[in-house]
C-alpha cells in the first residue's frame, strides 16, 4: 500500500465534535424503549447482482407487450407455449401488470406468500453506465452528480461504524462477505477499518484453524518509517481477522440447515449464510455476489428461445433465494431477516442486434424477508421513452436506490435520521433520505415507529470538515501516533473512553513530525481522541485491539 494511501484510508473522516458529557450518550448503542421491540437479532442480507441486470427481461411490462416485443424480437420472454412469462398478479392495476421471466419460479412463491416486494425503476440521478465507477457509486452512497457523501469510505461501513458504534470491538465482525474475493468498498469506515471479514473461498467450519496458520507469530520489532507504519496497521488488521475467524468458525459449527440448497454457487453462499445466523453470530450485513449479468452477447441462445445466460443467471438467483428462505422461516429466525438485491445498473430497451442488450440505466430490486409488505412499488416503465435519440434508454427514476436502504436503516433497523444523514444524504435535492423513504416497503407489525429511532448521535453532531491530523495506526495494538502540521510543535491531548470517562489529559511534544503515545495499559474498545493545537480542536475515534 502507498503511503498516501494509507494516510487517506486513516484520516479520510467527518469530525464528530462531541464534549465529555456527551460522550457517555452518545457511544452507547440505542436500548429500545419499554414500547419497542427487540431488534437486535435484526439482519440486512444484500444480494449483488454483478454486471448489470437486464430488468426488461426479468419483469416484463405486460400492459406494453407489443412495444416491448417490437423493441425486442429475438430475445423477448414469449407470452405463449412452454417458456412463456409467468403471470406475477391478476389483481394489480394495468400499469403495474408484470410478467415474471419463467426462470423466476421462486420468486413467484415469495410474492404469493407475501414476502416479495418489488421496486421498479431504480436508479440514482445522472445515471453513470461504466460498471467501476457505477458500483463505486452505488457503494458509496452517492449519485451521477456528485461525490459528497465520500469517494473513499462506503455507506455500509459509516452506517455500521457509527450506528454499531460499541460493537465494534466486539469478537465477531459487524459484516460478512461471500462471493467475491475483493474486500466490498461498501464496508470500508471512516475511521474503523476491518469492520467486515470476507470468507470467500474458505471453509467456514475451519475458517480460523485456515487463518491462525499462516504466516506465522507477527513481527515483534517494527520500525520507526513508513514501512513500520504500513507494517503495523497490517498486524493489527490481522489480529482483528483471526479474531473474526474464530467467531465465524464458532457460527457455522454451531448453526445449521434445514433444507436442500441448490448445487450453485450462489446457493451455496446464502446457505453459508443461513447457517451463521442460525448460530447466532451477531453480524449485522451479509453481502454475496452472483456475476455474469454483462449480457452484451448471447443473453438467449437464439431467435425466440428465452433460453440462454441470463434464463441461467436468474435459475440460479431465484433456486438459492427461495431454499434461503425456507431454510430461515423453517428455523423460526426468518421475522429478523430482511434482503434486497442491487445491480449497478440496467439494459437498454432495445436489443443490439447480438442476442443480448447493452449498458442502460435503470433496474429493478427485489427486496424479501418475512418482514416485507409484499407487492410493487411503482409502475411499469415507460417504454416510449426509449428512442433512437435517446439511445434506447428508459431514463426516468421512480426509486433512487438509497430511499430502499435508507428505509430499511431506520425502519427495519432504527436508525435515527442523523445516522441516516451521515450514511448518505442526497445532495442533488438537498434534502434527507429519513424524508424521502418508502412507507409502503415493511409490514406494519416489523415497522418501527419514530420514538423507537435510535443511534449514537445526537442531532448536528456531525459536521462535515477535513482533519489536519492523522490518528494511526487504527486500529492500534499499543501504541498510536499523531503527526500532521509541520509548524505546530506542541499540541494538547485528551482521551475518553467509549463511556465518556476522561483517561488521559496531556500536553505532548511533536518530535520528528510526530506524537508517539503508549498505551498498552488501556483495554480493548473503542476511545476518543480530543487534539487541540493552533486554536483548533479535531476528535477521532480510534479501536485499541
Amino acid at each position: 500500500m502507498k503511503r498516501r494511501n494509507f494516510i487517506k484510508l486513516s484520516a479520510s473522516a467527518s469530525v464528530i465534535g462531541l464534549t465529555p458529557i456527551e460522550l457517555q450518550a452518545a457511544l452507547k448503542s440505542f436500548m429500545p424503549y419499554v414500547a419497542c421491540p427487540d431488534i437486535s437479532n435484526r439482519k440486512l442480507v444484500l444480494i449483488n447482482l454483478a454486471g448489470a441486470n437486464d430488468g426488461l427481461n426479468t419483469i416484463i411490462p405486460l400492459n406494453q407487450y407489443d412495444t416491448y416485443s417490437n423493441l425486442r424480437p429475438t430475445i423477448k420472454v414469449p407470452e405463449s407455449g412452454a417458456n412463456q412469462y409467468i403471470t406475477l398478479d391478476s389483481t394489480l392495476p394495468s400499469n403495474q401488470q408484470i410478467g415474471l421471466n419463467p426462470a423466476l419460479v421462486g420468486f413467484k412463491s415469495l410474492y404469493d406468500k407475501g414476502w416479495l416486494r418489488i421496486m421498479q425503476s431504480v436508479g440514482y440521478p445522472s445515471q453513470n453506465k461504466s460498471h467501476f465507477k457505477s458500483t463505486d457509486l452505488y457503494l458509496t452512497g452517492n449519485d451521477g452528480n456528485s461525490l459528497l457523501n465520500g469517494s473513499d469510505t462506503g455507506w455500509i461501513g459509516r452506517f455500521m461504524e457509527l450506528y454499531y458504534a460499541d460493537l465494534v470491538v466486539e469478537t465477531y465482525p459487524l459484516a460478512v462477505e461471500i462471493g467475491s474475493n475483493k474486500t466490498s468498498l461498501g464496508f470500508h469506515a471512516q475511521e474503523a477499518h476491518g469492520l467486515s471479514l470476507n470468507i470467500t473461498g474458505q471453509d467456514p467450519a475451519g475458517f480460523y484453524s485456515i487463518l491462525n496458520g499462516l504466516g506465522g507469530a507477527p513481527p515483534t520489532n517494527i520500525p520507526d518509517s513508513d514501512y513500520g507504519k504500513e507494517l503495523e496497521f497490517i498486524n493489527n488488521t490481522d489480529s482483528l481477522s483471526n479474531t473474526y475467524a474464530e467467531s465465524i468458525s464458532n457460527a457455522f459449527n454451531n448453526g445449521q440447515n434445514d433444507v436442500s440448497y441448490p448445487d450453485t454457487d450462489l446457493a451455496d453462499q446464502l446457505k453459508t449464510v443461513a447457517r451463521l445466523i442460525s448460530g447466532d453470530l451477531g453480524s449485522k450485513v451479509y453481502m454475496v455476489r452472483i456475476s455474469g449479468f454483462d449480457t452484451h452477447n448471447a443473453q438467449v441462445q437464439g431467435v425466440g428461445d428465452v433460453l440462454g445466460r441470463h434464463h441461467e443467471l436468474l435459475t440460479e438467483l431465484s433456486g438459492a433465494l427461495d431454499a434461503f428462505m425456507t431454510d430461515i422461516d423453517s428455523q423460526n429466525i426468518a421475522d429478523d431477516v430482511v434482503g434486497i438485491t442491487f445491480s449497478e445498473f440496467g439494459r437498454k430497451a432495445r436489443e443490439n442486434g447480438n442476442f443480448g442488450t447493452d449498458h442502460g440505466e435503470i433496474a429493478p430490486m427485489f427486496v424479501f424477508g418475512k418482514p416485507v409488505a409484499g407487492g410493487v412499488s411503482g409502475t411499469n416503465p415507460d417504454l416510449t421513452e426509449a428512442s433512437d435519440s435517446n439511445n434506447w434508454q428508459i431514463q426516468t427514476v421512480q426509486h433512487d436506490y438509497r430511499q430502499t436502504f435508507a428505509t430499511l436503516l431506520q425502519n427495519f433497523l432504527g436508525a435515527n435520521n442523523t445516522i441516516i444523514d451521515a450514511t448518505f444524504f442526497n445532495h442533488t435535492l438537498n434534502d434527507s433520505f429519513s424524508s424521502l423513504k418508502l412507507d409502503d416497503l415493511l409490514k406494519a407489525e416489523f415497522k418501527l415507529d419514530s420514538e423507537c429511532f435510535g443511534g449514537t448521535l445526537s442531532n448536528n453532531n456531525i459536521t462535515e470538515d477535513v482533519k489536519n491530523w492523522l490518528v494511526y495506526p487504527n486500529p492500534f495494538r499499543d501504541t498510536l501516533n499523531i503527526s500532521g502540521i509541520d509548524d505546530i510543535s506542541t499540541i494538547a491531548y485528551r482521551i475518553y473512553n467509549s463511556s465518556g470517562a476522561l483517561m488521559i489529559n496531556n500536553i505532548g511534544d511533536i518530535v520528528n513530525g510526530k506524537l508517539s503515545l503508549n498505551l498498552t495499559y488501556l483495554t480493548s474498545g473503542v476511545y476518543i481522541v480530543e487534539i487541540v493545537a493552533g486554536g483548533r480542536k479535531e476528535i477521532h475515534k480510534v479501536i485499541k485491539i
